[in-house]
C-alpha cells in the first residue's frame, strides 16, 4: 500500500535536500567564476586583488602555522560569550516590554534609535570604559545583539493572541507563570529570528572591535596583513568570517527557527 500523500518517503525527502543544496552552493561556484575571470583578464597585482589560488595558499600557511586556530579560537570566544550575555539579558527585558503595552510604547522609539547605533558605533566609548581587551570586544558583540534581540522578543510577546492571555488570566495564572508558560513560548519564534539576525550584527561588530582593541582574533588579522599589503590573507580571512557564519546560520540558527515556529503553529517558511 502507497503510503498517504502527506508522508514524504526517505527518497522524496534526501533529493529535496541535494537540490536545495545544490541551488545553495551555485551562487558560491558563479562568484569563483567570474572572481578567477576578471583577474586572469585584468591582470591586477595581488596587492591590488589576489586571485583565488592565492587566497587558498593564504589559508594553506596559516593552517600549517597554527595561526588560523589562533584567531578563529579567539574570535569565536569572543562571540559566544556576546551572544549568550545578549541572550540572557535581553530576552528578559523584551518579555517584559512586550507584556506591558506603557513600557512598550514608551521604550520602542528608543530601541529603534539604539538598533541603528549598535555594536561599531560603540567601539570609542567601549574602549575608553573597558580598555583595551577582551572585555571591550565582548562588550561590542553584546551591544550589537542586544537591542534586535530584545525588540523581536517585545513583538513576539504583542503577537500572542489576546485570547491566550485572558484564558492564562482567568485561570488565575501567576505573573512569574505567564512569563515561563505564556510569553516565552509565544516569544519564542521571534526571540529566535532576532538572535539569527543579532549575531549577524554580533560578527561585525567583534570584526570591527577586533581592528582596534585586541591583538588576536580574526578582525585583528585583516588589520595586519593591511600593514603588509597582504590582500590574500586579508580576503582569506573575509572568507573564512563568512563560511564560519554560515555554518552557524545554516547548521544551527535556521533549523532552531524553522521548528520553533512550527512548533507554535506558525507554518512560516525560513530562508
Amino acid at each position: 500500500m502507497a503510503p498517504p500523500p502527506s508522508v514524504s518517503r526517505p527518497g522524496t525527502r534526501l533529493s529535496r535536500r541535494l537540490k536545495a543544496t545544490f541551488w545553495f552552493f551555485i551562487p558560491f561556484v558563479a562568484l569563483a567564476v567570474v572572481w578567477i575571470i576578471t583577474v586572469e583578464m585584468t591582470g591586477v597585482a595581488m596587492r591590488t586583488f589576489p586571485q583565488l589560488n592565492d587566497v587558498r595558499d593564504a589559508i594553506g600557511d596559516l593552517w600549517s602555522t597554527g595561526d588560523l586556530f589562533t584567531h578563529v579560537g579567539s574570535s569565536l570566544r569572543r562571540v559566544m560569550i556576546g551572544a549568550i550575555l545578549a541572550v540572557i539579558t535581553a530576552v528578559p527585558f523584551g518579555i517584559l516590554l512586550g507584556s506591558n503595552r506603557w513600557a512598550a510604547a514608551f521604550f520602542s522609539p528608543l530601541l529603534r534609535f539604539s538598533v541603528a547605533l549598535a555594536g561599531i558605533a560603540w567601539i570609542p566609548l567601549a574602549t575608553l570604559w573597558l580598555g583595551y581587551g577582551e572585555r571591550a570586544v565582548i562588550f561590542i558583540v553584546w551591544n550589537a545583539m542586544f537591542f534586535a534581540i530584545t525588540y523581536n522578543a517585545m513583538l513576539g510577546v504583542q503577537r500572542i493572541p489576546t485570547e491566550l492571555w485572558r484564558a492564562a488570566r482567568s485561570l488565575g495564572t501567576p505573573r512569574w507563570r505567564m512569563f515561563g508558560e505564556v510569553f516565552l513560548p509565544g516569544a519564542l519564534p521571534n526571540v529566535v529570528t532576532g538572535l539569527r539576525v543579532g549575531l549577524g550584527y554580533g560578527w561585525r561588530g567583534l570584526v570591527a572591535a577586533e581592528v582596534v582593541a585586541t591583538s588576536s582574533g580574526l578582525g585583528y588579522s585583516i588589520f595586519q596583513a593591511q600593514q603588509f599589503y597582504r590582500t590574500d590573507v586579508i580576503v582569506a580571512m573575509m572568507v573564512i568570517i563568512g563560511v564560519l557564519w554560515l555554518i552557524t546560520d545554516r547548521a544551527l540558527l535556521a533549523p532552531l527557527e524553522r521548528r520553533t515556529v512550527e512548533r507554535w503553529g506558525m507554518k512560516a517558511v525560513t530562508a
